[in-house]
């Protein structure tokens, strides 16, 4: 009798155990604004920097949110010293406070209750030699990745590209003029903090004013191509081109830009 039952409640066991998995693997990809879906392990810190971009934890992102701003437009009125030095006191000050305070209150009531930031104290925060290497491999490859990029451009290996480079700081300069790194980032955090939840929240109207703007430009770009068959005809010529040929091209335009240069 045991296990004709044991039989009996197996397949709605099974089958609750299998309806149960879809709902739980889709359940993620729903809300248009939930994390995306990454691996176990880097899902962390992505996940955290996503749901504080976008105001899930309204307190949690006010705080960074404010805090951060008042760094930025502290260090836009004051030097870093006098900023990390008050910061410095007022830390301080709070902690010594909260000390003494402590200290009256035992004192008065006669307890002993010991210091109150035991808990904080006995927190073991050493840096393990396997965490500190994987740390700087880990940082070894960006910067590595770094390195080599900036060799190629300055380096022209590739001739475009250096020549983006070449007229973006160009337009940074202008930026420079204007704008200081403090005034930059106030904005950029501005922006980060704002455009993502206002993206969420009008998505559909911001992508359909983006996909006008993107025809009318991709119109634009076509009829000054229609006028200009030239440059289509060597456009279409040189993709037709074996990569020898664009090589040897390439390194006769360095070499002609270099002595123009010089």
């Amino acid at each position: 009798m045991a296990e004709s039952s044991a039989a009996t409640q197996s397949p709605s066991v099974s089958s609750s155990s299998s309806g149960a998995e879809p709902s739980t693997l889709g359940g993620g990809g729903g809300s248009p604004g939930a994390c995306p879906a990454l691996g176990a392990k880097s899902c962390g810190s992505s996940c955290a920097v996503h749901d504080l971009i976008f105001w899930r934890d309204v307190k949690k992102t006010g705080f960074v949110f404010g805090t951060t701003l008042i760094m930025l437009l502290s260090l836009a009125a004051f030097s870093v010293i006098s900023v990390v030095s008050y910061l410095i006191l007022a830390l301080l000050s709070v902690t010594i406070s909260f000390r003494v305070y402590k200290s009256v209150i035992q004192a008065v009531q006669k307890s002993e209750e010991g210091h109150p930031f035991k808990a904080y104290l006995d927190v073991d925060i050493t840096l393990s030699s396997e965490a500190f290497h994987s740390y700087m491999n880990a940082a070894m490859v960006h910067v590595n990745k770094a390195l080599k990029l900036i060799i190629r451009l300055f380096l022209v290996e590739d001739l475009v590209d250096s020549l983006k480079l070449a007229v973006f700081m160009w337009l940074m300069t202008y930026v420079g003029a204007v704008f200081n790194g403090i005034t930059l980032l106030i904005l950029a955090e501005l922006l980060v903090f704002s455009v993502p939840i206002v993206y969420e929240k009008y998505k559909t109207q911001i992508d359909h004013y983006v996909g006008i703007a993107r025809d009318q430009t991709k119109s634009i770009v076509e009829k000054i191509q229609a006028k200009l068959p030239g440059i289509a005809k060597k456009k279409g010529r040189i993709n037709t081109w074996k990569p020898e040929v664009q090589q040897l091209l390439k390194r006769h335009l360095i070499v002609i830009t270099s002595s123009l240069v010089l």
